[in-house]
């Protein structure tokens, strides 16, 4: 039984950890939180990794998630695109979700470590030392899954992590009178708002800025009124919605930079081998993919009792993950650029408009395929 350490319990490391037990690696998953946890997230799952979850039996109809068949994308000044996605998806909380697995995880037998936070991983001697405040513990396998941005990624010197980002994440949990089967994105100056029904009465309204406005305006609210507001969209969902928590989720340094898929002989998973924009709609599948592809590959070069098999193993990951994810986020920073300003803004909508193939086309770019 080959020991593997995963480092971090968000979508992409729990996925590794059940497959992974269930294929009789002796598996730890250490998280710095305790389960049930908020993390800011879109939450919405594209359809496409239902077969997958099925194949896992996994199922998530306890939570009654929202069915998505709609997308609509609004500008300042009004303009409205709507569409019907094919392929459609749902929404459902990470706060379930994610707790949901860890559950399960655990019930199957996978080992976690929670409220513990990695200071140091080292390799050597073909084996992993992982440190944590009050020990220390090896595996043959380390996971990083640990998420958009991390200390360890500054540990480790990752070169994404010394290029400084605009952006902000925003999250707030909501009730309010919006369609249940749509997803909708609302442009404002240097971002975007989100909303989309998740599990019982509540939607998710999410929101990515730059910066630059928050230091301005000082506070969130202050730079709500003042920067999201001018989309009265925008506007309308916060000034008509009952917000169920009283704060909202935040994360800084928002990256969309290539990251390294290995370093150091660790294999990054998840937001923490790259992230497509958010204005895409599609991180949770692509976090969940990815744990298979990483899986798949571990489980065709278990053996990395060599140097020369450990490198295979880490080849073909990073093959098979460039395969499928890195058009798609190159397609997703692209689309993030043409909605930078307004004028562009109101021209791609218009155009988007006019030509339901291109909308297509787009939307296929971004979105996988069943798997």
């Amino acid at each position: 039984m080959k020991a593997i350490v995963i480092i971090g319990g968000g979508l992409a490391g729990l996925i590794c950890a059940i497959r992974l037990n269930r294929k009789g690696f002796r598996v730890t998953l250490i998280e710095k939180k305790h389960y049930p946890f908020h993390r800011v997230c879109g939450e919405y799952i594209s359809n496409e990794v239902l077969p997958f979850l099925k194949s896992l039996e996994i199922d998530l109809g306890i939570y009654e998630p929202s069915r998505i068949t709609q997308l609509a994308i609004s500008s300042v000044s009004g303009k409205l695109f709507e569409t019907s996605l094919d392929l459609g998806g749902f929404g459902l909380s990470r706060f379930a979700l994610d707790n949901f697995l860890y559950q399960k995880a655990s019930r199957e037998g996978v080992n976690f470590m929670l409220g513990e936070k990695v200071t140091n991983v080292s390799f050597r001697d073909n084996q992993f030392e992982i440190t944590l405040p009050n020990q220390i513990i090896n595996a043959e396998l380390v996971i990083g899954s640990f998420g958009k941005r991390s200390n360890l990624d500054a540990k480790l010197d990752r070169e994404f992590f010394h290029k400084r980002s605009p952006y902000l994440g925003v999250k707030y949990h909501v009730r309010t009178d919006f369609p249940i089967d749509r997803i909708q994105l609302d442009i404002f100056e240097g971002g975007y708002c989100g909303i989309v029904k998740i599990e019982a009465d509540r939607y998710c309204l999410c929101y990515l800025s730059e910066n630059k406005h928050l230091k301005k305006y000082g506070d969130l609210s202050a730079m709500e009124e003042n920067i999201l507001f001018k989309n009265r969209r925008i506007e309308y969902y916060f000034k008509n919605s009952d917000f169920v928590y009283d704060k909202s989720e935040v994360i800084n340094e928002v990256s969309f930079e290539n990251k390294s898929l290995v370093q150091d002989h660790i294999l990054f998973c998840g937001d923490a081998a790259g992230m497509i924009t958010p204005l895409c709609g599609n991180g949770m599948a692509i976090a969940i993919h990815s744990a298979k592809i990483l899986t798949d590959a571990i489980l065709v070069c278990s053996d990395v009792s060599s140097t020369g098999q450990r490198n295979k193993l880490e080849w073909i990951y990073t093959k098979n993950w460039h395969k499928q994810f890195a058009y798609r986020l190159a397609t997703g920073r692209m689309i993030q650029r043409v909605f930078g300003s307004k004028k562009i803004t109101d021209f791609a909508l218009g155009g988007l408009s006019r030509s339901q193939r291109l909308s297509n086309y787009l939307i296929s770019k971004t979105h996988g395929e069943l798997f």
